[in-house]
């Protein structure tokens, strides 16, 4: 038991104490794979920490306590049978886990009270979450410039947009908009007070602002939410001179799309409840595109399918055929042949893109951020992706607590949904059908949504940036960042090119070309037990393959360099030995006849000589001068 506590303060974070410790009377686990087994929980102001008594047959449980989104006691004092009296912890990452206590004395109380307490600060006391005592307690990384990796000002320059044409606006006291961040990007010409007007017949305000730029043409994309047109088909003369504002600053397109996440039947039904779509009766030049993307209340319940089909104990047979049930690669791929269609707009007809769905805080994001991956190669780099979040997700207003419901015990709150985590399946995606053009791997991504519930961190926490800087997350707590960045050789995709890198992406987004993300899903599956620490072993041995086939491809090349140029050289000798053999013969043959004919043949013999040399020089050049990379491609 000794030895149990001392492997976990060896594991404490900075700030991170024990809270409770139950051994006496040992705790059962009801292992999905081994059944039950006995053995000490640690409670910290963290993390749930469980292991079982045998050394021969070790099996850990480490969770952090904001991952837990849901509590359920079994059983009572009364309760007949082994292991009938318990407890069950539901969790975001899709794990669940089932312990069951002694009757005697009520042994149950003391932990799930506590649980309670930590798991949900938010509701049952007034803890704060622990990435504030983390930061308090000081840790420290190599990287410590976290909270400093994306700056509006120096993205926008990167982008290099035209100061005539897009202008900076300061959301002053965040007034203009309360979900948006404080610099934004709005057309030069569109004044303070045209831009209030638009921001009042959007809907919380989102007014249309930019996302990005395209540097290889003057298109855009441009997001913002759904106009209140409502049912009476309300018109903003404003809105619609703002739109045609958009539109002009792209000069090589007359036409600028509007592309709604919504269906159709979604859009017209938000016009019960004031919102709507635009009238492309009212808007010149503007074509509405619907993407049939589902809400995140379709979404939140295919993510329960989905947890239920990849963490089921039934039969194995069956989990393909329950997630197509789930529906989750349905709207996965709704997701990327959406971007695909915007991407498609931005590049290849050069017309602007405004994208908005109710919101524009949801499938908004979603969107805009696929089709920058596929746009922009700088968004495929470690440090890139970090920027894409940090824009187009958390300064823009993504409800991160709301969608994730960190330290609240709200199980059943409409406002969550795996939003955010969609996107991440997303992305896989297109490193699965593109694995040589992201700088990251799949840890890194897995990474990423173990901290989004964790509270560790506080990049995912709040709503907005306004809600953050009212609670100093950048100063009191610790960016995610910071840690993968101080560790970035951990993530780093080994068959990353620089070249592949540089292309634009173009996803297929059919079935065919989409997977179940099982690495992910099914990693605390009964039939696919998957530990993230595996994938540092498979990376380096990826690495260790791909430096000994880049060693067998030199030694190649350099025998194949050897070969021609030993060819190419016997055949210089050749020709020389041929050229001074003709010498040799038309010297003999002149010696025989008369002074003035050997004159003249002497003569003759040294103008031959010097063509024949000329010759031989002009042919050494060629070769010479030729690409031995061209020259290697054929058969030696």
């Amino acid at each position: 038991m000794t030895r149990i506590k001392n492997e976990l303060q060896k594991e404490l974070y900075p700030g991170e104490a024990i809270v409770g410790e139950y051994q006496e009377p040992p705790i059962n686990y009801l292992c999905p794979f081994y059944g039950p087994l006995s053995g000490a929980l640690f409670l910290t102001n963290y993390r749930i920490f469980f292991k079982n008594f045998d050394p021969s047959n070790s099996v850990t449980i480490d969770v952090p306590l904001c991952t837990i989104s849901k509590l359920e006691k079994v059983g009572g004092v009364s309760s007949k049978g082994e292991n009938s009296y318990g407890m069950i912890i539901y969790c975001k990452d899709l794990r669940n886990l089932r312990f069951a206590h002694k009757q005697e004395d009520h042994s149950r109380r003391d932990p799930f009270k506590k649980l309670q307490l930590y798991a949900f600060p938010l509701t049952f006391s007034s803890e704060k979450l622990f990435a504030f005592l983390y930061k308090a307690a000081g840790p420290t990384f190599t990287f410590n410039d976290g909270w400093k990796l994306y700056d509006p000002i120096s993205e926008y320059k990167r982008l290099k947009i035209s100061p005539n044409v897009w202008r900076i606006k300061k959301n002053e006291g965040f007034q203009l908009c309360d979900t948006y961040p404080y610099l934004l990007i709005v057309p030069y010409f569109a004044s303070d007070d045209l831009l209030r007007k638009v921001a009042n017949f959007r809907s919380k305000g989102r007014l249309p602002v930019l996302s990005w730029a395209n540097p290889r043409n003057e298109a855009s994309i441009v997001r913002c939410s759904q106009p209140l047109v409502g049912v009476s088909g309300k018109r903003s003369v404003d809105d619609e001179k703002y739109i045609e504002m958009v539109m002009s600053t792209n000069e090589k397109s007359q036409k600028i799309y509007i592309m709604d996440a919504r269906s159709k039947a979604n859009a017209m039904a938000n016009k019960a409840r004031g919102g709507g779509y635009e009238n492309e009766e009212n808007y010149a030049n503007v074509e509405i595109v619907f993407l049939d993307i589902p809400n995140i209340h379709v979404v939140r319940e295919s993510f329960r399918k989905l947890k239920d089909a990849c963490f089921s104990s039934s039969d194995e047979k069956r989990l393909f055929s329950n997630v197509e049930s789930s529906c989750w690669l349905e709207y996965i791929k709704t997701i990327i042949k959406g971007a695909v269609k915007i991407a498609d707009k931005v590049e290849t007809c050069k017309c602007s893109v405004i994208v908005h769905c109710s919101d524009g805080w949801d499938r908004t994001s979603q969107l805009t951020s696929l089709v920058m991956l596929m746009l922009d190669p700088y968004y495929r780099t470690i440090i890139g992706f970090e920027v894409l979040i940090e824009k187009e997700w958390i300064s823009f207003g993504h409800k991160f607590s709301q969608r994730i419901g960190h330290g609240e015990d709200k199980y059943n709150d409409a406002e969550r949904s795996p939003i955010f985590v969609q996107f991440i399946d997303c992305v896989w995606q297109l490193t699965n059908q593109f694995p040589s053009a992201f700088e990251f791997n799949e840890k890194f991504l897995i990474t990423i949504l173990d901290h989004l519930y964790s509270c560790l961190f506080g990049t995912f926490l709040c709503n907005s940036e306004l809600q953050r800087n009212n609670q100093q997350i950048r100063l009191k707590t610790v960016s995610l960042w910071s840690f993968i960045n101080s560790n970035v050789n951990s993530f780093i995709n080994s068959l990353y090119c620089l070249e592949i890198q540089k292309s634009i992406l173009w996803p297929k987004a059919c079935h065919r070309n989409l997977n179940l993300w099982k690495n992910y899903y099914c990693r605390w599956s009964v039939h696919n037990p998957i530990d993230i620490s595996l994938l540092d072993h498979h990376q380096t041995e990826m690495k260790k393959r791909i430096k000994d086939i880049k060693k067998t491809l030199n030694v190649l090349e350099n025998d194949l360099k050897l070969r021609f140029f030993s060819r190419f050289y016997n055949s210089k000798l050749f020709s020389s030995l041929f050229t001074s053999s003709s010498l040799s013969t038309s010297s003999s043959a002149s010696s025989s006849s008369s002074s003035s004919s050997a004159l003249s043949s002497t003569s003759s013999s040294s103008s031959a000589s010097s063509s024949v040399r000329a010759t031989t020089t002009r042919t050494s050049t060629t070769r010479i001068d030729s690409s031995p990379s061209k020259l290697c491609g054929t058969s030696v």
